[in-house]
């Protein structure tokens, strides 16, 4: 693979509610001299609804955007930033591997519209990028500005990590951790990083969804965090959106920020606050003014 150049799969919630991680992924790969070429004429990876509905359709839709990266770049390696998209495209990757008939489909498919058949593209996910291809140290001695935040809990959530480990280990994660205390932010121990934050439930099965992003959000406060940080777009939104209802059924004063933890990296490396979407959170807006000096969210904006 060429130095620091990778493939860019940004999926749909990076165009859409999780613009914030691609302003700030952009943003900290920029400063670190890390080139994102992004996909072209890339589709919906497949993910949640598809993969529940119909399996084959999912893989069908993944096989074509691996397909699309071995065409465009047989060298690179493709970035998936949301953990749904890295899992799917991971999980075709690992089918078609393992089940004759479903990799015969899915070229027999591909084939069909004049794509290649499915080859080995490597697929990988922003954190794990950081920590192997820059690393803790890297990014300590390229810190510009001290962290004057408050202690940060870590949710990894569950599709980036399981069932495949390349992005961390499965049940206890670290490298989220490392890299933020490397630039100085300091992390709370966070038994809750893994558990799942109800995904679409929020959207399906209302209550539910309501129930597991507040137990997460308590157990963070309860660890001393004033702001959570994690690496999945769907877990962001969940628990960033949410909580003025949280609030108002729990009764509990519950404002926390929920931040990327691209938008922690890039502040650290000097990156203009308006350049890493910090505006665009809803919760703990007046730590994320005084912690990082953005100014009062101007709705039109958002």
């Amino acid at each position: 693979m060429p130095a620091g150049r990778y493939l860019y799969f940004p999926g749909c919630s990076l165009r859409a509610t999780g613009v914030a991680y691609e302003e700030s992924l952009l943003e900290l790969f920029r400063r670190l001299g890390l080139r994102l070429e992004e996909l072209e004429d890339w589709n919906c990876c497949g993910a949640t609804s598809y993969m529940a509905i119909d399996e084959g359709a999912a893989f069908l839709l993944s096989a074509r955007n691996l397909s699309l990266a071995r065409q465009q770049d047989e060298r690179c390696d493709l970035v998936a930033p949301c953990s749904a998209c890295y899992l799917v495209l991971r999980k075709t990757q690992d089918y078609a591997s393992r089940y004759p008939e479903i990799r015969r489909r899915l070229d027999d498919s591909l084939a069909s519209a004049s794509l290649t058949p499915l080859d080995s593209v490597r697929v990988r996910h922003p954190l794990e990028v950081l920590y192997n291809d820059i690393g803790p140290e890297e990014l300590r001695s390229r810190v510009v500005r001290p962290w004057r935040g408050g202690r940060l809990a870590c949710y990894y959530g569950c599709q980036a990590i399981r069932p495949y480990d390349e992005v961390d280990r499965p049940y206890d994660p670290r490298r989220m951790d490392e890299l933020l205390e490397a630039v100085g932010a300091p992390t709370v121990t966070y038994s809750l990083k893994t558990k799942c934050c109800g995904g679409s439930l929020t959207g399906t099965i209302h209550e539910v969804g309501l129930r597991l992003n507040y137990i997460l959000l308590k157990e963070a406060a309860r660890k001393g965090a004033e702001a959570m940080v994690t690496i999945c777009p769907l877990c962001q939104f969940n628990l960033d959106a949410y909580q003025h209802e949280i609030r108002r059924q729990s009764g509990e004063a519950l404002d926390m920020p929920v931040l990327y933890f691209t938008q922690v990296l890039g502040w650290a490396l000097g990156a203009d606050p308006e350049k890493l979407g910090l505006r665009r959170a809803i919760s703990g807006q007046d730590l994320i003014r005084r912690w990082f000096a953005v100014p009062a969210r101007a709705e039109a904006y958002v």
